[in-house]
């Protein structure tokens, strides 16, 4: 069947803060077929997005990330190949494509879900989908008493594992962190996972990580995440080999696969942690995930944002039994915790198990969006090229 229609919706918190959460304003796709809508979510800037889905071109390389799917079909996965595949012939000049591309390709499995009557990791080969542990995913406090009440707080809730990123670690001094460490242990107590986020503040620099392997030793860290930018690939692999070790995370920053592949390869990594909404999608976070399963190396999502991600971050390993952990966004705005109606909540024995239901297994609360609908137009020489459609 054709696909009859793709939309994007703007949607934003009245204010947006200058903090690190991703989950302040979103960028939502709608694609329908058939009678039947699939939705996805892109991690990535919503205007620039929708800028890159209908401007006009500029050479045979930098098409706008529509002309992939005018006039296209979904009937079956090589459909959300072909589309995939135009996407990346038509659009590598255009370097927003792949983050417009996620929410696209997501929105398709999703559409092509319900089309079928499948859950989406049926669709991608696997025979069940295996339990996952969430890890409680939030800030660190401002001060280290503060970091305790949240670790403390994420224990009493059941959390199994929890992580702590962002906020003022890394920023100050060796001391200061280890505070934070040990003040994060002490909340969680001696059993429970713990690992920590410095969110690539230290850019390339290996001397301060290095400072702070030994205090995240002694809190037991389970492992150390992005540390350094995206594709550093040196600073990664130094900091791999040094003493003590702490294993590393990092991939979340990647934009497409072959990113995914070099720092599988040569960052010296222990775990690949992907956004489906940043990556290129469900079809590129699968990819990722069988070549990590071949390297030995732990695949983990990216998710910091809404449910919706959250089951498209899943749905690519969901049939991996050995990639156990999975980040689980706790500290949400209500703009993502309201995006969809129904909510992927740990099981009586703290485990997420993915919905049998077709395609992402949410639908999306269109009515309570509404209020956080930016309204937009796009023009080019007084042609509208978009305008916020009917949600």
């Amino acid at each position: 069947m054709k696909i009859e229609s793709v939309d994007f919706f703007y949607l934003s918190m009245p204010e947006v803060l200058d903090v690190g959460d991703g989950s302040q304003d979103a960028l939502l796709v709608r694609i329908r077929a058939g009678g039947h809508e699939g939705w996805g979510e892109c991690e990535a800037s919503p205007l620039t997005s929708i800028a890159g889905y209908v401007c006009p071109m500029s050479h045979s390389g930098c098409k706008p990330v529509s002309w992939a799917l005018d006039g296209m079909s979904l009937t079956s996965v090589n459909d959300i190949y072909k589309i995939n595949q135009r996407v990346h012939e038509n659009c590598f000049d255009l370097l927003q494509a792949d983050h417009i591309l996620s929410g696209i390709d997501i929105a398709l499995w999703d559409l092509l879900g319900k089309i079928k009557q499948e859950p989406v990791f049926a669709l991608l080969g696997y025979s069940q989908s295996y339990p996952k542990l969430p890890y409680a995913s939030q800030l660190f406090g401002d001060i280290p008493e503060e970091t305790f009440q949240k670790a403390s707080e994420s224990k009493k809730q059941g959390y199994k594992a929890v992580k702590f990123g962002w906020g003022p670690i890394g920023k100050l001094d060796a001391k200061t962190d280890r505070e934070h460490f040990q003040a994060a242990r002490k909340g969680l107590g001696s059993d429970l996972f713990l690992m920590v986020d410095i969110g690539t503040y230290w850019g390339e620099d290996t001397g301060k990580a290095k400072q702070r392997l030994q205090f995240l030793k002694e809190a037991n860290v389970y492992w150390l995440e992005e540390p350094f930018v995206n594709m550093s690939l040196e600073a990664y692999k130094n900091l791999s080999c040094a003493t003590p070790h702490v294993s590393l995370a990092a991939g979340e920053g990647c934009n497409n696969y072959h990113q995914a592949v070099a720092m599988m390869d040569y960052a010296g990594l222990k775990f690949i942690q992907i956004d489906t909404g940043r990556v290129g999608g469900i079809t590129a976070a699968k990819r990722i995930a069988d070549r990590a399963t071949v390297q030995n190396i732990t695949y983990v999502n990216h998710t910091f944002t809404s449910h919706l991600a959250l089951s498209a971050s899943v749905q690519p390993f969901a049939g991996i039994k050995d990639s156990r952990v999975c980040e689980y966004p706790v500290e949400a705005r209500a703009l993502a915790n309201e995006i969809t109606k129904e909510k992927i909540l740990p099981n009586e024995s703290g485990e997420l198990v993915l919905s049998n239901k077709p395609g992402l297994g949410l639908s999306i609360d269109t009515e309570n969006l509404k209020k956080y609908l930016v309204e937009t137009e796009i023009r080019v020489k007084g042609k509208l090229l978009y305008k916020t459609p009917d949600l």
